[in-house]
């Protein structure tokens, strides 16, 4: 949304924007203390040496989860042996692992996507399985639940409702929500900026990615809420924000999801609301500047056009 702290004048509140200083995901988030090595690979992206890692050649049943947060990132199902030096998954808990692609255009980097913890890179095309993908992972990365290990297994909502910065700023209040994060998606080009996004030429929306732990709250309680800090009847636009960017859209990432976003529109209808926001499957979500990440947190302050109405 357009680099905006406040209301000055009416030309001023359509070209200033959502923008300030960078601000750590991970601040609200209950972390394990790392040690030196650890926050080398993790912090930092370091690699560990080849065939030094403890599950580089450890194949027990189990959950593999993030060191630095806990969230679940891999199924042992999915780790085959590649003799690459690294533990090898053609697979990923889905929502789990986020992908960037390196500076250098040549690699890949995968990262939880609950806290940003560096966790390698992907490799696409070498035919070592079935699924033809290999996610190369330093065992420093990871912790081991042995099959039967109680561990909540996190979710993922994806939803776009205005400037990023308010829902972002009521989503993280959800109860039973982990992390949130802001960022783009539905649109046509790879590795969106702000201005690429602030064109009306790329097709994307301001969303924010919300990873929550399903035995606190549910897809349903987040999308609820969802619909009661935003105007779903307003099109590509949220208060004064105005532009395809600011649409209201849930993007869904299983059927299941889907289901429950409709059933939720259609109680809106009953209710009288001419909904105008859109149910769509998710694409890509390319990760925002940094200084777009929990803004109003870090600034003290409240939304400008967000707040809460109770709809249901």
């Amino acid at each position: 949304m357009k680099n905006l702290v406040l209301i000055v004048m009416v030309g001023s509140f359509f070209s200033s924007g959502c923008a300030q200083e960078t601000t750590n995901k991970t601040a609200s988030m209950n972390l394990h203390k790392l040690t030196s090595e650890e926050q080398r690979v993790i912090l930092h992206k370091g690699t560990e040496r080849p065939f030094s890692g403890k599950y580089n050649d450890f194949f027990e049943k189990g959950t593999y989860v993030c060191k630095q947060c806990g969230a679940p990132l891999y199924q042992s199902s999915d780790k085959f042996k590649s003799e690459c030096g690294w533990p090898s998954f053609d697979d990923e808990i889905k929502g789990a692992v986020e992908r960037t692609p390196d500076a250098d255009g040549m690699r890949t980097e995968i990262s939880c996507a609950a806290c940003g913890a560096h966790l390698g890179h992907v490799f696409i095309g070498e035919q070592l399985t079935q699924k033809n993908t290999r996610h190369c992972v330093n065992s420093v990365s990871l912790d081991f639940l042995p099959a039967g290990s109680v561990k909540p297994k996190l979710d993922t909502a994806i939803v776009a409702g205005g400037c990023f910065w308010g829902v972002e700023y009521y989503m993280h209040k959800i109860p039973g929500v982990i992390s949130t994060e802001t960022g783009y998606i539905g649109g046509h080009i790879k590795n969106p900026t702000y201005k690429d996004v602030g064109s009306h030429t790329t097709g994307y929306a301001e969303a924010v990615r919300v990873i929550f732990n399903p035995s606190k709250t549910s897809y349903d309680a987040v999308v609820r809420m969802f619909f009661e800090i935003h105007d779903p009847t307003q099109i590509n636009r949220q208060g004064p924000d105005i532009g395809d960017q600011y649409r209201s859209e849930i993007f869904y990432l299983n059927s299941d999801q889907k289901k429950t976003a409709e059933k939720l529109i259609g109680l809106l209808k009953q209710k009288g609301y001419m909904v105008a926001t859109k149910v769509t499957l998710a694409s890509t979500f390319w990760k925002a500047e940094d200084y777009h990440q929990q803004y109003y947190e870090k600034e003290g302050k409240e939304p400008y056009c967000h707040g809460y109405v109770k709809r249901f």
